[in-house]
């Protein structure tokens, strides 16, 4: 009885200890060791590695998902986004040398500008530096700046039903100055300089500057041709690694890099993929390409503690919103933000 009694105080102590270290990782940002020193702790995704199809072998097949809107916005409990989890999981496949490869599975409309082109450099400095290849596995959808992120890859894989394609870029804006003559709401702006305000919603059409209109067509068009700068300089890498395994580009590629989107087929026919086929397809490339008979699939998946949800807490005292899903809501594109994206027509 004593012995039991003493045991649970014991367990009793460490749990409180280690709640107050957390409590103290999360809102002072810092835990106290048994010198009252500070522990600091690595920023970042956190990862466990998961077995995904044991298939009794020392060599391991890394999986990195790319689902959803490519965006710079938080994505996880920790405050990371898609760029750094990204990132962290490229890195984790690079220090381990049981990994020889990575299938990079991408089901994605596009997204912002800016974080479709992180991830593609990350992938491209992944392969350049680790030497082991990335290969895309296109989902249903892999358009826009899913594309642009896919073509960083040594071979890309589509379904005969993906979407794919959607190379362009977008820009929105609206204008609601009639909506507040309407409601009697006039706009009293100051501004440095006549094009300060541009793009805002605000004035009539006949106060916007001339010449404003062909310098925002001219930053779309600049990204633009960044777009095809990486998709031709992508697929030939690629080509030049698979010799005559993969696709070259069809010498009038440029000619369907209007914005349309293109079938898994047509993607292959005009060489902005290099095979037909599933996951399966995918991993059995890999294999070839690596020259490895067998390998685990494995996934790295983000591990969250009490830290992390207490951090929730520390950074701000702000209510969080309340959404309701409906399961019908599109993307929120932000005026003024260029992105990699592919629209569906809405009903």
């Amino acid at each position: 009885m004593v012995f039991a009694i003493i045991v649970l105080v014991l367990l009793i102590f460490s749990v409180f200890g280690n709640f107050v270290q957390a409590i103290s990782h999360a809102l002072l940002g810092r835990g106290f060791n048994e010198n009252f020193g500070t522990v600091t702790t690595e920023a970042g995704p956190r990862f466990d590695e998961v077995i995904v199809k044991d298939n009794n072998a020392h060599n391991k097949i890394a999986i990195i998902p790319l689902e959803g809107i490519i965006s710079s916005e938080t994505v996880d409990q920790a405050g990371n986004d898609m760029v750094e989890v990204i990132r962290a999981q490229l890195d984790r496949a690079k220090d381990d040398p049981r990994v020889k490869a990575v299938i990079l599975k991408v089901d994605s409309p596009g997204g912002e500008v800016m974080a479709s082109d992180q991830i593609n450099r990350s992938v491209a400095k992944f392969q350049n530096e680790s030497h082991k290849p990335v290969i895309c596995s296109m989902g249903s959808l892999d358009a826009s700046g899913g594309y642009y992120i896919s073509v960083a890859s040594r071979w890309i894989v589509a379904n005969k039903l993906t979407l794919t394609g959607s190379i362009g870029v977008i820009m929105e804006g609206i204008n609601y100055r009639g909506l507040m003559d309407k409601i009697g709401v006039y706009p009293m702006v100051y501004k440095s300089g006549k094009y300060k305000d541009m793009l805002s919603g605000m004035r009539e059409t006949n106060e916007v500057p001339a010449g404003e209109h062909a310098m925002v067509q001219g930053l779309i068009d600049e990204t633009f041709q960044q777009f095809k700068d990486v998709v031709q300089a992508g697929r030939d890498a690629a080509h030049k690694a698979n010799g005559t395994d993969g696709k070259a580009l069809a010498p009038d590629w440029e000619e369907y890099a209007d914005g349309r989107v293109l079938s898994g087929q047509q993607a292959l026919d005009l060489g902005f993929v290099d095979q037909l086929g599933d996951f399966d397809d995918a991993v059995d490339k890999t294999k070839e390409i690596t020259g490895i008979k067998n390998a685990n699939l494995i996934e790295y998946r983000e591990r969250y503690d009490i830290s992390d949800l207490l951090s929730m807490f520390g950074q701000s005292s702000k209510a969080p919103d309340i959404k309701l899903d409906l399961g019908v809501k599109g993307p929120e594109l932000q005026a003024g933000q260029r992105y990699f994206l592919w629209l569906p027509p809405s009903d």
